[in-house]
């Protein structure tokens, strides 16, 4: 079983963290550039360590088949991805909100009709469209959509999203922030409005390589039908400590935790 959780910075020490403290002990390298680590007791496991923006689309693909990522990327990246993953626990990390900045001078933008109202402006008047920059374009487009907002394009941004409205290439930001400093730094005012999306850190499992899986009667061990291949197939021990470490709340039925996981459809 394949799991990837965040390989840098304070999400990878936080998501280690909440491991450790459901009794689930990772052994990490010494070497910080390794991508791989030890799961103590759970020899049927392989740990990865991946960006987090790249876990969802391995979930997707069943590349993996457990993921720990952001709410936002798993719909950001992720078309119809309850199709695709479930999601399995909050870890309670990585709080965050997808919002809409601009500029703190545009004292008379406050909600989304005014935004609209702008939009129209820069088409009409100023001879092209609103230039929106995030990373998130798929769920931009379908906020905006929603609400009818359509006279705006959008700026593909990776990194320090901010500084493009200082550097003329867009007016307007869509991007997440955990308590906003970054915006107000760069003379940006959020829309006071719900925000696009409300996001944590989760555990997710990958629906696509879903496989039968049944106990024997004497529910001693695992036994699969012999059209369905697996590489390999956690053994009772590592299910069971999963359960009980992992997911104490969540999965009370053994046989259903692994339908979730392993059932090919």
């Amino acid at each position: 079983m394949k799991l990837g959780v965040p390989s840098k910075g304070r999400l990878k020490k936080e998501v280690l963290s909440w491991f450790n403290h459901k009794g689930v002990e990772i052994i990490t390298s010494e070497d910080d550039r390794s991508y791989a680590a030890k799961v103590t007791g759970f020899s049927d496991i392989q740990l990865f360590f991946l960006p987090p923006v790249e876990i969802p689309t391995l979930l997707s693909k069943g590349v993996l088949d457990l993921g720990v990522t952001g709410q936002d990327l798993i719909e950001e990246k992720i078309p119809e991805w309850d199709k695709y993953v479930t999601e399995l626990i909050k870890l309670g990390i990585g709080h965050a909100d997808l919002v809409i900045a601009v500029p703190e001078f545009w004292i008379d933008v406050s909600n989304l009709e005014d935004l609209d109202e702008v939009a129209k402006i820069f088409r009409n008047k100023m001879g092209f469209r609103l230039r929106i920059a995030t990373k998130y374009h798929n769920l931009a487009r379908k906020y905006l959509k929603k609400f009818g907002i359509t006279d705006y394009m959008l700026i593909d941004s990776q990194g320090a999203t901010e500084g493009l409205i200082k550097n003329e290439v867009a007016e307007v930001v869509i991007d997440i922030t955990s308590t906003g400093q970054t915006f107000k730094s760069n003379n940006l005012k959020i829309l006071p409005i719900d925000p696009i999306k409300k996001s944590e850190v989760a555990l997710f499992a990958s629906l696509k390589r879903k496989q039968k899986i049944m106990l024997d009667q004497n529910k001693s061990f695992f036994k699969k039908p012999c059209a369905i291949s697996l590489a390999s197939i956690p053994s009772k021990l590592v299910v069971e400590k999963i359960l009980n470490f992992v997911f104490p709340n969540k999965y009370t039925d053994l046989p259903k935790f692994f339908q979730l996981l392993f059932v090919h459809e």
